[in-house]
């Protein structure tokens, strides 16, 4: 086990295990500790690390033999756990967060629910100005039409509720792979879309593609292909990627890639079905690729292959103002679904009350505190004894 502060009091506990955790995570109050339930499980440390929002770690066995971490605190704190499988020469990983609260109660770390329920949506649309990106047959640039759709995105996006788009590039000019990511951070980004027309050998291949990060390879050839192909152009403007930014240099390229991975294959999958309806797909499923544009975000990321601009019919479909409005519609519908089910509160209306269906690594004071009631009366409301909930579980919120 280990600890690392991430800045404004956040604490990062990681558990290396060798097989995968069964675990429960809850708080406690009076004192505030976080406690970690780990079904057979030996803790392998001489000493027990402390920093952060964490006065001290204690270890214990309950009766049927789980291993019971708690983190004694100095202050309240949110908390969020994920698992990361093997990959990387290391084996599984269970991940705590620990997020601290201001003086109201409140995470310092806002969610998109918290800033008034508004998902900042970043569009990157590929390559620019000195750097054409594919080139069809007919001289259609990859850049001119990746802009256009993207674009067409923003101005689908602006007339939704609680979507606000950000175009990262704005016209035909060139953007290092780095200052892309940046320009996304500086503006409060929930999403991350990275927007491309894909190029072959072969004249008749076609269709269009979501991608992924990947830590552990590509899972495909034609994903490899294009991870060379995108992260080529950075060096253009001689910006290395390797040696500038220490993020990229870390195994795992943080342990919040792998929670960011499952979020971003999960968005792919909305915006696949909606592209379905739209256009020829090249694959059935999100494919993963170690694209360097994705890997300095902490947020759900995918890359968008618009179809392959090499062959005769998608390029002028893909010149169609028409077919680019569609392909746009679709990505944006991917992307309402997407945040309306995961990043903004999961409010219905049943009965007059309101309810809350639990994710992963979520605690009943956060969920208490972010819709404004009292643990009390959540727990009241759903008739609990405890603080212990289940992921999936449904919570009536008084």
């Amino acid at each position: 086990m280990r600890l690392s502060e991430k800045g404004d009091e956040r604490v990062r506990a990681v558990f290396e295990l060798s097989a995968a955790p069964e675990h429960e995570l809850f708080t406690l109050s009076d004192p505030e500790r976080v406690v970690v339930d780990l079904a057979d499980t030996a803790l392998e440390l001489d000493s027990l690390p402390r920093g952060g929002l964490v006065r001290r770690i204690r270890t214990g066995r309950q009766g049927d033999g789980t291993l019971r971490v708690v983190l004694d605190l100095k202050k309240a704190a949110d908390t969020r756990s994920f698992v990361i499988g093997p990959g990387g020469g290391r084996g599984h990983r269970l991940v705590v967060d620990l997020l601290p609260q201001d003086g109201d109660g409140r995470r310092v770390v806002h969610s998109a629910a918290d800033r008034e329920r508004q998902v900042v949506v970043a569009i990157d649309a590929g390559h620019g100005g000195v750097d054409p990106g594919a080139i069809g047959a007919n001289g259609t640039h990859e850049k001119d039409v990746v802009l256009a759709v993207a674009r067409r995105l923003a101005s689908i996006l602006e007339d939704k509720p609680h979507l606000k788009p950000v175009l990262i590039r704005e016209g035909d000019y060139y953007i290092g792979l780095r200052d892309r990511t940046r320009k996304a951070d500086r503006q409060g980004a929930d999403i991350f879309l990275s927007l491309h027309a894909d190029a072959s050998e072969s004249s008749r291949v076609d269709g269009a593609s979501v991608y992924a990060l990947s830590l552990d390879g590509a899972s495909s050839e034609q994903a490899r292909m294009l991870a060379r192909q995108g992260n080529a152009p950075d060096f253009i403007s001689e910006i290395s990627l390797q040696g500038r930014d220490p993020e990229l240099q870390t195994v795992l390229l943080e342990l919040s890639r792998g929670s960011t991975i499952e979020t971003s294959l999960e968005m792919g999958n909305h915006l696949l079905t909606k592209l379905d309806l739209h256009a020829d797909l090249l694959h059935g499923r999100v494919h993963q690729a170690g694209f360097a544009v994705l890997k300095s975000l902490d947020m759900p990321s995918v890359l968008i292959e618009l179809g392959f601009i090499t062959n005769p019919r998608e390029e002028r479909r893909l010149k169609d103002p028409n077919y680019q409005y569609k392909l746009a519609a679709g990505i944006a519908s991917g992307v309402s679904e997407y945040a309306r089910e995961n990043l903004l509160p999961d409010l219905r209306q049943a009965s007059g009350s309101r309810e809350h269906v639990v994710h992963r690594g979520e605690t009943l004071s956060g969920i208490a505190r972010r819709y404004d009631v009292s643990t009390e009366k959540l727990r009241s409301a759903n008739d609990l004894s405890g603080d212990r909930i289940n992921a999936g579980a449904k919570l009536t919120i008084p």
